[in-house]
């Protein structure tokens, strides 16, 4: 799930009516321009573990992991990288390089879902999904989940 400061209210909509052993990681990139706090928010929303993804951190099913700011994340098998933010002036986009980075390993096996974004951050990431049989989901502009 990826978005900027509006997508808060639609993130903890959906972890709310997740069921808690769908088998499956859910990766969080919020856009801020302060560090991120969503592991510290989202806790209360969800029984699955919430965490802030640190380096070679191996990705586990029923867990919710958060993106650090000012990193891009690429994954490489089953396990996060954290490189430099690869876009450090301007809007980032670090939910295009991430859901990128998803596809070389992940096949069909992944659902983006895009809600309240700046810039178009992850717009063309989303066709990618899609060509390697994933599902992508984007909230529509001025509309709730």
């Amino acid at each position: 799930m990826g978005g900027s400061a509006g997508g808060l209210d639609t993130y903890i909509r959906l972890l709310k009516n997740l069921p808690p052993d769908m088998g499956v990681a859910i990766v969080v990139n919020h856009i801020t321009l302060m560090p991120t706090q969503l592991h510290q928010v989202l806790p209360p929303f969800t029984k699955m573990p919430v965490e802030l993804i640190t380096e070679n951190l191996v990705i586990e099913p029923n867990h919710v992991y958060i993106i650090p700011a000012n990193r891009d994340l690429h994954v490489d098998g089953e396990v996060f990288q954290l490189r430099p933010i690869s876009k450090p002036r301007g809007w980032p986009d670090v939910i295009t390089v991430f859901l990128k980075s998803l596809t070389q390993y992940w096949d069909g096996k992944l659902i983006a879902v895009i809600v309240s974004g700046f810039d178009g951050d992850g717009a063309a990431a989303l066709r990618g999904i899609k060509e390697v049989g994933g599902i992508t989901i984007a909230q529509k502009p001025g509309h709730e989940a």
